[in-house]
């Protein structure tokens, strides 16, 4: 390590430490809107999920991210992978987020009301599935399974820094195979509870890849981020070099088109059969005002972030590629946006300032989580075998 970058220190500095402010911001933006719960309770719990699923989306992308790395042995993203893992090291915290929303099943969900399954056959032939009680026991099962594939990745990464016990690296690469598996059965049946079912009547089989698509490409837009605001507070300059980053750039440029083709691919099928259950979706979402929202995140996740990213040279470049990042996730969260609201507001585009306090609470919290972990511990795995490679990589 010294002999390649003797100007890097790898320890987070103790001066930096924002997770104070960040938790304090997060607690008084959570107790706003919790006084909004009281103003109006359904709005509370349409914007509360909106920006839960958000930042679920990019810890669940973090765990993906750093069980494919294991599983392919990896070797370009080593000194990055300490950023993912310390997203995926609180997962089982963060799942303790989703208690409001179990609370808020009624309000949420048309499916949960006894009456809607009495007059309503299509219901009535799902209510095996979509219960209240089977509901908050498949969030508990996910949550576990996500949990523990976090902390295992977090903690035997961590562990292996301290021993330098190589068969660590063989035992996290066992776990992601069969990890993998599980998660994407997860992830897929998560999307369709949070999201899928707010309209009960709608369903698409790809919605489960549509929504890992949003996640995954959402992810290399953090860990952009994440790098940049590292280089900005003068840390690990010499250890994460351009060609890190041109990697990134690569791979959310590839997961932009990815995105595309799934997110086209869904809507030309629907659009094409014109099934009135399945189109009557889309016909919401593309009126009232929420149509609008539909333009900005085509334009903010695929055909801007297209174009700008298509040269080799825009990819490495910091400035660029880091603001492309950010357009991406402010996209990520209008569509979410667009796929919720509309069950709540049917006449149109409702903008509320809970939007705002829920997306600030959870965002803090999750900062502020991150970095907690992040500052733990080594910013980079010090110990890995391919670490050497990782580095030397131009």
């Amino acid at each position: 390590m010294s002999e390649h970058h003797p100007t890097d220190t790898l320890d987070y500095p103790a001066d930096m430490n924002l997770k104070k402010p960040l938790f304090a911001v997060g607690i008084v933006a959570l107790i706003a809107s919790f006084v909004g719960y009281f103003l109006d309770h359904e709005q509370f719990f349409f914007s509360y999920l909106t920006s839960f699923s958000f930042f679920s989306s990019i810890a669940l992308g973090a765990l993906f991210f750093v069980m494919l790395q294991h599983l392919t042995r990896s070797h370009w993203s080593v000194v990055l992978r300490r950023i993912p893992e310390s997203i995926t090291a609180n997962i089982w915290i963060w799942a303790f987020f989703i208690i409001p929303i179990f609370f808020g099943i009624h309000s949420l969900y048309h499916w949960s009301h006894a009456d809607a399954l009495a007059h309503d056959p299509v219901l009535l032939g799902k209510e095996p599935y979509l219960n209240s009680t089977f509901f908050i026991i498949r969030q508990i099962i996910y949550f576990a399974i996500w949990g523990f594939l976090g902390w295992q990745m977090h903690n035997k990464s961590v562990e292996m820094d301290k021993t330098g016990d190589w068969g660590l690296q063989t035992l996290l690469r066992r776990t992601s195979g069969p990890g993998i598996f599980i998660f994407t059965i997860t992830l897929a049946f998560a999307s369709f509870d949070w999201l899928m079912s707010l309209d009960p009547h709608w369903y698409s089989t790809m919605f489960g890849v549509y929504f890992f698509a949003m996640s995954f490409q959402s992810l290399f837009a953090v860990l952009i981020l994440a790098v940049v605001f590292l280089w900005h507070k003068g840390l690990l300059k010499n250890t994460l070099q351009k060609s890190h980053l041109y990697d990134l750039g690569v791979q959310m440029f590839g997961f932009t088109i990815f995105y595309a083709y799934i997110a086209f691919s869904q809507f030309l099928l629907i659009f094409y059969a014109n099934i009135p259950e399945e189109t009557v979706w889309f016909l919401e979402r593309f009126n009232g005002g929420y149509e609008y929202l539909a333009y900005f995140y085509l334009f903010g996740r695929f055909v801007i972030p297209f174009i700008v990213l298509l040269p080799k040279w825009t990819k490495s470049n910091p400035a660029i590629v880091s603001t492309i990042a950010g357009l991406i996730l402010v996209s990520h969260f209008v569509e979410l946006y667009w796929i919720v609201m509309p069950v709540l507001n049917h006449h149109g585009f409702h903008f509320s300032w809970m939007t705002v306090t829920c997306f600030l609470g959870l965002g803090s919290i999750f900062l502020a989580l991150f970095f907690h972990k992040f500052s733990k511990q080594q910013m980079i795995p010090v110990n890995d075998p391919k670490i050497e490679q990782s580095l030397r990589k131009h």
